[in-house]
């Protein structure tokens, strides 16, 4: 953050020439795929949901939290269910430098020891108001905060009612923007995502949009059509692009295609081999060769699915379990590197 303020710049300067980003995404986002992701023509991500305690508590919470000067600008994303922890985490992403603090009221998880946390609290508005509250009282001007939100937790006129109670206490405590997804917390991520939702909900917010409170969407984003799809058909200022960029970093390149005019092209085979070379690299940087063997093993999956021997290039990446076996899978699929 201190490095935007030097710089002139502000947090959410990105959504003028790229209206979309990286959502946080449990199990993947971590700063590898961030990295892959700005290269391509990302200008802001989001954090995979960190619980409070295990930033309070420092150790390999805290050490995955640290950021590197490249990747900026950037929203941590909390979850937790006690209004007093999840304000210290948030006062320690201020500390490790983070651009906005994302409170996650959004993901699907389940009640631990009869506690709300994540998209529950969106079915105990108390609870939610208290936790924006708490750290909207740590955070103060220091950053930005913004809350990620489901719809609703069912489509009962009840948690209609919850969903914009907790998004008008939002407003009034001063978060700077929401990403809304269009499905509920009991759908998780079957069925499709209620993109009139997101229509209506920024009729019903011209006026806060109008004075510098940002609505982004979130919801069925596997192309770069589909996200000036969203924009044009729900008057969202950014969209939130999830499931569809794991393996598939070049949807935000060709979501810049798109703005630019030209039709978007998918990646060559050389162009594939040196981003998944990059990104395994990265990854063995962040996590260590042996934590990366099996990280990477699931992003092999997703990536072949652009290759056209894609299932023989799934199975080959199953097995990988180092660089040398990523390395092998590469020679034998993907050819001559791109890159000089």
């Amino acid at each position: 953050m201190q490095a935007m303020i030097a710089s002139g710049k502000g947090p959410f300067d990105w959504v003028a020439g790229s209206p979309f980003f990286q959502a946080g995404l449990a199990g993947y986002s971590d700063a590898a795929m961030r990295l892959v992701a700005r290269r391509h023509g990302c200008g802001y991500c989001i954090t995979e949901a960190m619980l409070d305690h295990f930033l309070i508590h420092g150790g390999k919470g805290l050490k995955a939290a640290e950021l590197c000067d490249a990747d900026h600008p950037i929203a941590g994303q909390l979850m937790g269910s006690h209004p007093e922890e999840i304000a210290a985490g948030s006062k320690i992403l201020v500390e490790l430098d983070y651009d906005v603090v994302d409170i996650n009221l959004a993901c699907p998880v389940k009640k631990i020891k009869k506690k709300c946390r994540g998209g529950h609290l969106l079915s105990a508005p108390e609870e939610a108001i208290a936790i924006l509250d708490a750290v909207a009282q740590a955070v103060g001007s220091d950053v930005p905060m913004t809350v990620k939100l489901r719809r609703g937790y069912d489509d009962s006129p009840e948690m209609a009612d919850n969903f914009y109670r907790i998004l008008d206490a939002a407003i009034g405590l001063g978060y700077k923007g929401v990403t809304v997804h269009g499905r509920t917390v009991q759908q998780k991520y079957i069925g499709p995502s209620k993109w009139p939702f997101l229509t209506e909900l920024t009729k019903r917010y011209a006026d806060a949009m109008a004075g510098g409170f940002h609505i982004f969407g979130s919801g069925d984003i596997f192309s770069p059509q589909a996200i000036f799809d969203m924009l044009g058909q729900t008057g969202v200022q950014a969209v939130s692009v999830a499931r569809g960029c794991i393996g598939n970093p070049w949807i935000f390149q060709q979501a810049h295609q798109i703005i630019q005019g030209q039709a978007p092209t998918p990646p060559t085979i050389a162009e594939q081999r040196d981003v998944l070379l990059e990104h395994f690299e990265l990854s063995v940087a962040l996590h260590g060769e042996k934590q990366a063997g099996r990280m990477m093993r699931k992003f092999g999956i997703k990536f072949s699915q652009h290759h056209p021997s894609g299932e023989a290039v799934k199975d080959a990446f199953i097995r990988v379990k180092n660089l040398a076996d990523w390395r092998a899978v590469l020679d034998e699929h993907y050819g001559e590197p791109a890159m000089l």
